[in-house]
Order: structure tokens, then sequence, then C-alpha cells
């Protein structure tokens, strides 16, 4: 809670329609890591400078290769033991009125596990599939857009989550222009498009620390840990997919990513 007893003010005249899983223990984050940029550099982000500015960071397949072992992962919710569910999902981008747009999905609300919750396109991998081919299959299924519609050019790091040995590799993909989305009812509730300009205006991004009972690894001395939320029309961005996006406006602003130093036993 805030140092008065109260929670931090959070998402007012903000409607979404999800239930948020917190815990009684909140507190008010840190500002945006793209908080000290002016708006000027926040806007007008074209397809081409977010590919140099991936090049820069050594997240463009250019110059790098995604991570295929879990112990090079520098994100982690759990501590380290085998990985026998692997997922991927595909950060799909394209550029409209100079400006590259992302796309995202709801997760339908009769789903098991994560209903109701904003995602990328992305699934389960089969037996000896690399991450690559599962981001692109699942986004066909999912919301159709076409593999061959997808220049594959870089990546993001890997999460391994709170679900007990999930791992989750973020690809991302260019794509020519706007898709002409087609969902799946039995996995996505909704597929939409929102401007990175827009993820990084002011008043979307908001950070929480939260705490649980039961220490999380990756906490601070006082046992909070961040939970990063992006408002958007009609939802709220939040979990591992606000953790990517945020991973993806650092390295498109140039800025450094929170994650990158932190410590995890």
């Amino acid at each position: 809670m805030a140092p008065d007893g109260t929670r931090p003010a959070r998402f007012e005249g903000h409607e979404f329609p999800q239930l948020l899983p917190e815990p009684d223990d909140i507190r008010a984050g840190a500002l945006a890591p793209w908080s000290t940029l002016p708006a000027t550099e926040r806007k007008g982000l074209t397809l081409e400078f977010v590919e140099s500015r991936l090049r820069d960071a050594l997240r463009h397949f250019d110059n790098s290769v995604l991570p295929a072992d879990p112990s090079a992962m520098t994100v982690a919710d759990i501590e380290s033991q085998p990985i026998s569910r692997r997922s991927a999902v595909l950060v799909a981008l394209f550029e409209e009125s100079g400006e590259t747009h992302l796309v995202l999905t709801r997760r339908s609300f009769s789903m098991r596990e994560h209903r109701g919750e904003i995602a990328f396109p992305g699934g389960r991998s089969d037996t000896n599939e690399s991450p690559t081919d599962t981001a692109l299959r699942e986004a066909h299924e999912e919301v159709g857009i076409a593999e061959s519609s997808v220049r594959v050019v870089g990546w993001l790091s890997p999460i391994v989550t709170l679900a007990l040995g999930s791992a989750i590799w973020p690809v991302i993909g260019f794509l020519d222009g706007r898709p002409e989305m087609v969902t799946d009812p039995a996995e996505v509730d909704r597929a939409f498009t929102v401007p990175l300009a827009e993820l990084l205006a002011e008043g979307t991004f908001l950070e929480e620390r939260w705490r649980r009972e039961l220490a999380r690894p990756g906490s601070d001395a006082d046992g909070y840990f961040p939970i990063y939320f992006y408002r958007v029309p009609g939802d709220l961005v939040w979990g591992a997919t606000a953790r990517v996006v945020t991973e993806l406006l650092c390295v498109v602003t140039g800025v450094e990513w929170p994650e990158a130093k932190r410590a995890w036993p």
C-alpha cells in the first residue's frame, strides 16, 4: 500500500473486462523508463527506425541469435529447473502513416488459463518446433496472419513464467501493412492494434509494486516485485505481455530496460 495505508491511484476512468489477481499489498512503482524523453522522441517511429534500434540492441537476427537454452534467459520468475513447456509469441509490427503499430489479442473468456487477458498471438510449441515456427503457426491459426506475409527480424528476451517449467520466446516479425485479421473464437475474443507512440504516451504506462505472502524470486529486500500495466482503449495490458512490451519500447527508445540488471536467485 501507499505510505498512508491507501492503495496508489490507479486506472481511474479506465474500463476493462479483466479480473486482476492482485494481492492486498500494493505500492506505487517507478515512472516509465522513457519518462524523461521528450514527446518528439516518442512518435514518428517507423519500421526502419525500429529495425535500426533492434540491431543496436543486438536483438536483430542480422547480429544475434534467439537464446535456445533457458539458462541464457535474462528474465525468470522461478528458480532454475528443467523447462517442460515451451511456447512462442509473435510480436507483429507494421507501419501506418509513419508510425509502427503492434498486433495484440484478447484471449477468449472460455479458455482455462489466462482467460480474457491481453496477449500476443502465440501458443505452445509442437515437438521439435522452433520458436519462430511456433510463433508463425500460432499467429496464422489465431488471427489469420499468413506466414508468408511476415518478415521475421528479431527477438526479445525469453520469459520463464510462474507456471512451473513454462517458458515463452517472443519473436519479432514485420508485416507489409495492416493485416486483415480473422480470429479463432475458441482462442481469441478480439484482435486489435495499437501504435507504439500511444503506448509511449503520457498516462498509458503504470508500474506497481506487489507483495504476496509467499516470497517471489526477484523481489526486493522488502518482498515487492514490479508489475507493469498499459492502458489501451477498452482494455489493460499487464503481466508477461506487458513485460515484453516494456522491453520492446525500451529497445525502440534506446533507454535501459529495468529487467536487464534485475537480480534473480
